[in-house]
Formats: structure tokens, C-alpha cells, sequence
């Protein structure tokens, strides 16, 4: 409801989505089809050279269980002429995230690229828990005019991936199962960066929506050590939330200023 409203109210009609094989993008590409159609969602896939086969191969069934159209359009290209551009500048640096954040960005430039040359409404695809942690790339994953799933916690992800699922295989089961990574290095995964998610959303959920303290949350039987992480995180990412595109608002305590009046409004 809040994708199609957003749409029709706004006069806009046709949305664009990054697909990394992954769960997130998987999810907010088939909402998206739910709510526009499914021929009014392009979907784009951009493997690098860290995105593993099935990635593709998962984003690729998506697109055909969807039935829309997508584009594929490799990264590999532009990432090595960055290289080359900044090889003198950067002499004798080892690669670290900026390189990762490089390959976050190209894809925001692509996807923005066909957002403007073809009108099409570039839909967000990170969710509650990145949000609340800072892991994301501003300019790049972080792009987007409406975040469609920015007030759902990745555990909630699965929940409503599987929920979508319930009478067909719509979301590849591989992209259920497999552990999640943004794939910007080898063999990279979430969890090393972040704590397991159900975990991760246990102290989030509290911070944020109980406003529970530090104090509050370790008398909860959460690790003190842990909490201390994970609320430094939190804090130390209000930056990132502030440059976010709005969220749909799904619970009582979505990121955001909490203005009360719509998004988009009729002008008649």
C-alpha cells in the first residue's frame, strides 16, 4: 500500500531495483511488482568480480519468477578504471572499505543513471537493522527516492520473504538459505561486521522501540560487552540516517524526524 500510494499520488508510475541476489533487494523487487505491476519494475543486476555465480543466478530467477524485465550490467569495468584513476593518489595504500564503497557507488550511479534517462523511481532496498548500525554506503547502496523496507529488521526480512513464498516459490529458496554479504570483498559476510541478526535485532528492537538503556538492556541478560557495540554503533550513525530517503513506516519507532504529515499528499 505504501509503494502504490507513494506512486499514484506522486504522479510517478514505473520503479527501478538493484538486485544483488541477495534477500533484501529480492524482497523489495517483489513488493514492488505486488504494488506496480510487474511490468513497471525494472530490476538491474551488477556483479562485480566479488559476486559469486548463484548470486547472479539467484537474482536472474528472481527477475523470472517476477516476471519483469531487468538489465544486467557488469561492474568489474568501472571499478578497475577507479583503480587506475586513483592508483598514483593512492601509491603504497593497502585496499580497505574505500574500495568496497567504490563498487557501492557505481551501482547507485547506474541505478540513478536509468532513474533519469528513463523516469523511473529508485526504489531503497537496506533494511531497519543496516539502517540502525550504519552498514550501508552512502551514495551508493544508501541511494534511493523511498525506502521500502527501512522499518522492517532483516530478521522480519526472512519473515516476510517466506510469508511471500507461502504459495509459491516467488523469492530463489537459495537466497532464503544462504548467509548474507554484500559481496564488496572474498568470501565476505555480515557477520563480520556485525553480530548474528536475531541477535543484533534482540538489543536493536529494545534500544529502539522499549528505549531501553545500556543498564537496562545487559539486567535483560544481554552481553555487556555486546550492548556497548552495538549502542556505539547506533549513535555514531545518525549521520548515515540523516542522509537516507524517507522510509515507509511500518512500527511505532521508525528512523526519521516523526513529521506528521504524509510523504505525498493528493493536490485535489
Amino acid at each position: 500500500m505504501g509503494i502504490r500510494d507513494y506512486f499514484h499520488k506522486s504522479g510517478f508510475k514505473k520503479a527501478v531495483v538493484g538486485l544483488s541476489g541477495g534477500i533484501d533487494s529480492a524482497l523489495v523487487a517483489a513488493l514492488a511488482c505486488e504494488a506496480l505491476g510487474p511490468e513497471n519494475v525494472l530490476t538491474v543486476l551488477m556483479p562485480s568480480v566479488y559476486s559469486s555465480d548463484h548470486s547472479v543466478t539467484d537474482a536472474l530467477d528472481l527477475a523470472r519468477n517476477l516476471g519483469c524485465p531487468y538489465e544486467l550490467i557488469p561492474i568489474q569495468p568501472m571499478a578497475e578504471a577507479f583503480d587506475h584513476s586513483l592508483s598514483n593518489a593512492f601509491r603504497g595504500l593497502p585496499p580497505d572499505v574505500t574500495e568496497e564503497n567504490i563498487q557501492a557507488r557505481i551501482r547507485g550511479i547506474l541505478l540513478m543513471a536509468f532513474s533519469n534517462k528513463k523516469g523511473y523511481i529508485l526504489l531503497n532496498t537496506s533494511n531497519k537493522s543496516e539502517a540502525a548500525v550504519g552498514y550501508g554506503t552512502l551514495y551508493g547502496d544508501m541511494a534511493g527516492a523511498l525506502g521500502v523496507i527501512g522499518d522492517v529488521y532483516k530478521t522480519q526480512v526472512y519473515k516476510l520473504a517466506n510469508y511471500l513464498n507461502r504459495d509459491r516459490e516467488i523469492i530463489p529458496q537459495h537466497t532464503l538459505s544462504k548467509p548474507p554479504s554484500a559481496e564488496l570483498r572474498p568470501d565476505q559476510k555480515d557477520s563480520d561486521s556485525l553480530p548474528e541478526y536475531d541477535v543484533l535485532d534482540a538489543v536493536l528492537y529494545q534500544y529502539i522501540e522499549n528505549e531501553k538503556s545500556a543498564v537496562q538492556l545487559v539486567a535483560l541478560g544481554f552481553d555487556e560487552a555486546l550492548v556497548q557495540r552495538i549502542l556505539r554503533l547506533v549513535d555514531r550513525a545518525e549521520f548515515k540516517r540523516f542522509q537516507a530517503p524517507p522510509i515507509l513506516r511500518v512500527s511505532s519507532k521508525a528512523f526519521g524526524p516523526g513529521r506528521a504529515m504524509p510523504l505525498v499528499a493528493s493536490t485535489h
